[in-house]
């Protein structure tokens, strides 16, 4: 009986020890539960302590660890160590970001997934790494336009009203098109409108959905098979974070990356008929731009959002030409 109880008590000590090994990684997005990239994270969560490599993740979901643009520098740190993360927020520190949420440089779903592979996605990547970064998932949500006034289909539709549009070069257009802005996340968005501070956003289904926004608003713009609005919204881990990793575990984080991002493909479309059918639900009014109208809207982001692209950034036009060379 005694040697019975020592090789319990030893058993049990090991398990402890065991459990202890196990290192848990933080994961930080601004998303509540129901939304499908925090869906994408809980992926990356179930596969890799499924792998059973010694990781586990918890998730701090509704910015309840960061505020949504402040995720970017404590990944390059390793404070942080997953995010997903619109790469478009962390445009103040590279500018070249502000390329992933260009007007109109992404035509559709399928587009996007062969935009990753391309020279356009390389050389983004390519910065992203050298700043201690590394992209897990590629993931590009489609979005529209709502406004608490009227449809907005034809540039001209937007004039005079305050506007909330998803980063820098959406700004310039709107601003092209006769709107003011009003800048803040898209998890603010309901407030503002509530409040009277905005009449207008951009942004994508999934926040549309998310954030209730059809609670506020007479008309949405979706996107249709003329989208305007694309953005790049990977799932990132901090490279200090993912080195200190046993190859083992890395391996493990990269093949469940692989399954979200295979998820969210097939989900992303999903989102826009969710989107779609929700606001019809709350008797918001639903339209489509047609090709000429998301045109009219090309060629303004032509003289504004590109133009100032090109000029102040290094390479900009470079990279806008790259990624309108994918067909």
């Amino acid at each position: 009986m005694l040697f019975k109880g020592i090789f319990a008590a030893v058993g049990a000590f090991a398990l402890v020890a065991g459990t202890a090994q196990a290192e848990t990684l933080r994961a930080s997005h601004q998303w509540n539960t129901n939304d499908v990239r925090h869906k994408m994270v809980e992926i990356i969560k179930t596969e890799v302590e499924k792998a059973d490599v010694g990781l586990n993740v918890r998730i701090y979901p509704s910015a309840s660890l960061y505020k949504p643009k402040e995720q970017y520098a404590p990944l390059t740190t390793g404070q942080l160590d997953i995010s997903a993360f619109p790469l478009a927020y962390a445009a103040d520190r590279h500018p070249q970001f502000d390329a992933t949420l260009m007007p109109g440089l992404v035509k559709n779903h399928d587009h996007a997934k062969r935009l990753n592979d391309s020279e356009f996605m390389q050389e983004i990547k390519q910065i992203i790494n050298d700043s201690g970064v590394i992209v897990l998932a590629d993931t590009w949500l489609a979005g529209g336009f709502a406004s608490k006034e009227n449809c907005i289909l034809e540039p001209e539709d937007i004039e005079g009203q305050v506007s909330r549009a998803a980063g820098k070069a959406f700004e310039q257009m709107l601003v092209g098109a006769g709107a003011s802005i009003a800048s803040m996340p898209s998890s603010e968005i309901y407030t503002a409108m509530q409040t009277g501070v905005l009449d207008a956003a951009n942004t994508s289904s999934g926040s549309f959905v998310s954030y209730r926004i059809y609670e506020q608003v007479k008309c949405l713009t979706a996107p249709g098979d003329h989208a305007l609005w694309f953005m790049y919204e990977p799932i990132l881990m901090s490279k200090k974070s993912f080195d200190a990793l046993t190859e083992e575990q890395q391996e493990a984080l990269m093949a469940a990356g692989q399954v979200s991002e295979e998820y969210f493909f097939e989900q992303a479309k999903k989102l826009d008929k969710t989107m779609v059918d929700t606001f019809k639900e709350a008797g918001v009014e639903v339209v489509t731009m047609n090709a000429e109208q998301a045109q009219m809207w090309r060629d303004i982001a032509q003289e504004t959002s590109y133009a100032e692209f090109a000029k102040n950034v290094e390479g900009g036009q470079e990279l806008i030409d790259k990624a309108l060379a994918v067909e």
